[in-house]
């Protein structure tokens, strides 16, 4: 059963679900709280339902109950919201047993369920439950350090090329076993013709050309089979690695807002680049390595035991002593090389945050500042890498030396098992050359341990992405929308960060193309309340609708393309000009641009440019002035023809003659369209409908202009502070004028040469 109203459950619902719990209780079972739990684990709506009794915590979801009976030692109910999105954590102390999801229009039946929780526990089992911060909690989780079972998860990836990988395993089988195919042979060879021969026998030629040519059948197909299973294997990993890439930033871009605002360009760009290439690296490479080391040893040491067990024994005395200085080591190159990472997104930040703003660094001379950076990135980026390079430096040199000691064994216990006859000389010729394998690939496997813990904090650092989800939900069966008219209805709207609230009880209604000014001062809530129509976030009380529909049940891309947005800073892409007008409609025809571009009053400046339409913008608009950047946004909000716009501070960054430019535009823009827009300078907004003012969160006026003007209250009191300053600007800069001439006129009377 899906629940489709995400602002509250349908009575139908909610009844079914009263009458299943009722179905569950046992007798003289008391119900203490309930929660309706609306969202599912990949933040869908969905219906199901937490109940706490005095004996039980029950949870119902889609087609299953699931209990936990109390009291229990240890378990405790976390609380926590983030961006319009509520979740409760049930643990023990070995971790996390469950996690729900809710909207926040539950948060206070949230809040009672872990009060209740919390005072049952206490009564009941006398156990103080743990205070720890929610918060803290998923900063602790977040900064676990990587498992090498991470490496694990990449399986996913790995499914739809099962049959190239079962393949390529079958080949590196038959290569490692025509490997192992000469040490072999040595033995007749050393047995059968070399020691008789010493001994006065004649060489059997057919024997030597026959272990001669087993010896070259055997390279030539050990060659053949390893040349197959590399080049089927790294064409798997490359495409592993291509659909990892993809993966990770399709996902990325379904994160929310908030996400992006917690990161660093440079560190999700190393995570995307860098961090996929070298797990890449690994699959192609160091996976096959280590999957032929481990069949190598394994037949290897079948082989070894099978030839002369007492023997082979002897072989295997270094192999405990690896292990443990594996497992030593592992542990601080798997920290180790996610400290590298993270300091190497430094590294990368500093680039990412200089190139992009390079016009600023050089007009403030700031290239030996930003040099600086780098450097001190990179020198720490060095200093961090040294130190792992000691440990590691100790480690590979100690293994080897640990195998020659194995081998200096094996020769002595070999020598004086022939000197007692009890194994010939080919068998101990053999055994050496089966140990020489041997102890190669034991030495290959420890080298490995470095690349295997680079691999695992790369993956950890992708699935930390992954891992992430969006908390504005996608409905479970969303609402077709072709066209919208408009409207639009704010009724009781709450919106909170964490514990600060910016927006209290709001109601407001937007008629379809009717222009609103929000106004007020910075701070007020009018960007947070944009956002919550755009549906960059949701609402965390009451419901935003649009022709009288909750936009939390359109699907987010559907109902974004009837949302046009004009920002304070347009950002256009590198590429043409008709490519940045055309983004939001990229199968739009040269017609339809260009008459975007007129509407846009951007038409004559892009003819001047040296090819027009074609001309190439440099990156975030590099080679335009900030009013033709403007235009540019205004033709690309024209041109998918939005039934709602927004506009945020669309002509607060230019000059008065370029304002009245973009005015022109913006008068096309709006016209038969519901116009939402923000602006500081209210002289821009008379020409809105009426005019919303805000203040902390709240609506405290609405009304046109000249109503408001009469009223004498909050809007006028803002009005009046604008004038005041700008006559304030005015009279600085007729003084400041006054000063240049007066010093002009000075230099005149008096030139530096007659001084």
């Amino acid at each position: 059963m899906q629940h489709h109203d995400p602002v509250g459950t349908p009575g139908g619902e909610s009844e079914e679900a009263s009458a299943a719990l009722e179905s569950r209780l046992i007798p003289a079972e008391n119900v203490l709280a309930t929660l309706p739990v609306d969202l599912d684990e990949e933040l869908r709506f969905a219906s199901g339902l937490l109940a706490l009794t005095d004996r039980r915590l029950l949870v119902r979801n889609p087609g299953a109950w699931f209990e936990w009976a109390l009291p229990a030692p240890g378990l405790e109910l976390q609380l926590s919201d983030h961006a319009g999105i509520g979740t409760l954590d049930l643990l023990d102390d070995k971790g996390r047993l469950a996690r729900w999801r809710y909207t926040l229009a539950h948060q206070a039946a949230a809040l009672k369920v872990q009060k209740l929780f919390e005072q049952h526990a206490e009564r009941v089992a006398q156990v103080t439950l743990p205070g720890a911060d929610a918060d803290e909690a998923g900063e602790t989780e977040r900064q676990t350090p990587p498992s090498t079972w991470v490496l694990l998860r990449l399986g996913r990836f790995a499914k739809p090329y099962r049959r190239q990988l079962i393949t390529g395993f079958l080949l590196t089988l038959a290569s490692t076993a025509a490997t192992l195919v000469p040490p072999y042979l040595t033995i007749p060879l050393m047995d059968d013709i070399l020691i008789p021969f010493q001994n006065g026998q004649q060489i059997a030629v057919h024997k030597v050309v026959l272990f001669l040519s087993a010896l070259l059948a055997a390279a030539l197909v050990g060659w053949a089979l390893g040349w197959a299973r590399t080049y089927l294997l790294a064409l798997v990993s490359e495409r592993i690695g291509a659909d990892l890439r993809t993966t990770t930033y399709e996902h990325l871009l379904t994160l929310p807002l908030d996400y992006f605002g917690g990161k660093r360009t440079g560190d999700l760009m190393a995570r995307i680049g860098s961090e996929t290439d070298r797990i890449n690296v690994f699959l192609s490479l160091h996976a096959l390595d280590f999957l032929t080391d481990v069949l190598m040893i394994a037949m290897t040491a079948v082989i070894l035991f099978s030839i002369n067990p007492l023997l082979a024994v002897v072989t295997l005395v270094p192999l405990p002593f690896i292990a443990w200085m594996i497992h030593v080591v592992r542990d601080k190159l798997r920290t180790g090389f996610e400290k590298i990472d993270r300091v190497w997104s430094e590294v990368t930040n500093v680039l990412a945050d200089t190139i992009p703003g390079i016009r600023v660094v050089k007009a403030f001379a700031q290239e030996q500042r930003e040099s600086n950076r780098f450097r001190a990135a990179n020198a720490y980026n060095l200093q961090v890498n040294d130190k792992l390079n000691k440990t590691w430096s100790l480690f590979t040199p100690s293994v080897s030396l640990l195998t020659e000691i194995g081998l200096l064994v094996v020769w002595a216990f070999g020598i004086w098992q022939v000197a007692r006859g009890s194994i010939t000389v080919g068998v101990l010729t053999a055994f050496i050359a089966y140990i020489g394998r041997f102890y190669t690939r034991l030495d290959s496997m420890s080298r490995i341990v470095s690349v295997t813990q680079k691999a695992a904090a790369g993956a950890k650092r992708i699935f930390d992405i992954l891992d992430h989800v969006s908390n504005v939900p996608e409905p479970a069966n969303p609402v077709q929308v072709d066209r919208v008219q408009g409207r639009i209805e704010m009724s009781d709207v709450g919106f909170r960060y964490g514990s600060r609230a910016v927006i209290r009880d709001l109601d407001l209604v937007i008629e379809p193309g009717e222009m609103i000014g929000l106004v007020g001062h910075s701070g007020s809530g009018k960007s947070t309340l944009v956002n919550l129509i755009c549906r960059f976030y949701d609402v965390t009380d009451g419901a935003i609708k649009v022709d009288g529909t909750d936009i939390r049940r359109f699907a987010v891309a559907d109902y974004r393309r009837h949302v046009g947005l004009v920002l304070q800073e347009p950002f256009l892409f590198f590429g043409t000009i008709a490519q940045n007008i055309a983004y939001g409609k990229p199968d739009a025809t040269r017609e339809e641009i260009v008459a975007a571009a007129r509407a846009a009053h951007a038409h004559d400046f892009i003819l001047r440019l040296p090819h027009g339409y074609d001309s190439l913008v440099g990156e975030r608009g590099q080679g335009l002035s900030g009013g033709e950047r403007q235009r540019i946004s205004i033709a690309r909000a024209l041109l998918i023809d939005p039934r709602i716009l927004i506009l945020d501070e669309a002509t607060s960054a230019v000059d008065t003659e370029t304002e009245k430019e973009i005015q022109k535009a913006l008068d096309n823009l709006v016209q038969g369209r519901t116009t939402i827009a923000i602006a500081h300078r209210l002289s821009t907004l008379r020409k809105a409908d009426r005019l919303v003012v805000m203040d902390r969160g709240e609506i405290v006026e609405v009304g046109p202009h000249d109503a408001l003007m009469e009223k004498q209250g909050a809007y006028w009191r803002l009005y009046q502070a604008q004038l005041r300053q700008a006559d304030e600007e005015s009279a600085g800069a007729v003084a400041e004028h006054g000063a240049v001439a007066a010093a002009l006129g000075a230099h005149a009377a008096h030139p530096a040469g007659d001084a």
